[in-house]
């Protein structure tokens, strides 16, 4: 894949599921899309890669927390297009939390697995965004202000600042 996402092929993508499907069949093109794709290409890439793993913009499952790393090596690297989307597509996940809401709210019980798994999966990604926050403070560092504001904005969401919008 080049020097961006050299380490995509070590995910075992073949092994989860997105919204749309086999993790395998979109998501590394995807990526891919959005690395070299021209900022048409790459703007279509971000919204697709979004329907897979951030699906109606607040449902994660499986396959969105192994990708966190690669759209926060994307929004880091200063030859993508379309940052702004990227921390957008970032803090749409960092911000989901129905299912582990609803977790909360009623008794998980042990016929609950799904519901359990999904809570788990909305963890995962939060974790995996929140471990990229240097990532993320670079480009808010930015002398650009279409890619330093929506960054602006995630870190504001991650450190409590700004509410998150209920679900």
């Amino acid at each position: 894949m080049g020097s961006l996402l050299r380490s995509v092929s070590g995910i075992r993508w073949g092994e989860l599921r997105d919204a749309t499907g086999a993790a395998a069949d979109g998501i590394p093109p995807l990526l891919s899309r959005i690395a070299y794709g021209d900022e048409a290409t790459a703007r279509i890439a971000i919204d697709d890669l979004g329907d897979a793993i951030c699906a109606l913009g607040f449902v994660v499952g499986e396959a969105t927390a192994p990708t966190v790393p690669f759209l926060l090596e994307l929004a880091g690297s200063p030859h993508v297009a379309c940052k702004a989307e990227l921390l957008d597509l970032l803090g749409s996940i960092y911000q989901t939390d129905p299912w582990h809401s609803a977790a909360g709210a009623a008794q998980v019980r042990d016929h609950d697995a799904g519901r359990q798994r999904q809570s788990g999966w909305e963890a995962a990604a939060r974790t995996a965004v929140y471990a990229g926050r240097s990532i993320i403070e670079g480009v808010a560092s930015s002398v650009r202000p279409e890619d330093a504001t929506p960054a602006r904005k995630l870190l504001q969401v991650m450190d409590g600042t700004l509410p998150r919008p209920k679900s």
